[in-house]
């Protein structure tokens, strides 16, 4: 996936042009934007991959393809509530806090199994996979070991719910794309390999 954020919709249509169709987008309002200027760009694939608040589910259970960034089970229930039903079922990972971090968001190893049983009776959901962010680490052995630990409770997931389409590991990103990689991620996260460096908002 092509992290988009904060970058102007040419370079996302030079992107398309060139084959790429998986965008991601954490700015609502900024993700709108774009895709009203690239409405055009009909096999276009928007993912949702940044903190999500209940006043924006709405727009993006209207929006967007795929959610990474679920965490609780209020989120999840605006979304399936909110979507469209011509839409078809909105794919979903459920973010995990993988390196027990305090700041950052993301439901515990924990508090997985509870959650995931829960978004998997939402109807217009379909519970995709999970998604993580780690804390940095130097070397690519030490990255590898928060994604393993996301590998495992992806497996233990699919054994508990055998019948759930559980197939994505939305994880790794510039700097760690390799140690995702090597850990199974399906699905990496690439910025600033894809666009460059990100100008502050």
């Amino acid at each position: 996936m092509a992290v988009s954020k904060t970058k102007p919709a040419g370079m996302v249509r030079e992107a398309w042009h060139l084959g790429q169709r998986d965008f991601g987008e954490n700015y609502l309002q900024e993700a709108l934007d774009k895709q009203a200027e690239l409405a055009g760009l009909d096999d276009i694939v928007w993912h949702f991959i940044g903190p999500l608040q209940s006043n924006k589910t709405r727009a993006v259970a209207e929006h967007f393809a795929w959610v990474h960034s679920v965490d609780r089970e209020k989120i999840a229930r605006r979304l399936s509530d909110q979507r469209p039903v011509e839409l078809g079922a909105l794919d979903i990972c459920l973010q995990v806090n993988i390196s027990d971090e305090p700041s950052k968001a993301g439901v515990t190893l924990d508090d997985l199994p509870a959650l995931a049983a829960a978004v998997l009776e939402m109807p217009n959901l379909r519970l995709r996979g999970l998604m993580a962010i780690p804390a940095p680490a130097e070397g690519i052995e030490a990255q590898r070991l928060p994604f393993a630990r996301l590998r495992e409770a992806l497996a233990a997931l699919k054994a508990r719910f055998p019948d759930a389409p559980l197939d994505t590991l939305s994880m790794g990103m510039t700097a760690d794309l390799e140690a995702a990689v090597l850990e199974g991620a399906t699905l990496v996260r690439l910025g600033t390999a894809i666009f460059g460096e990100r100008e502050p908002r």
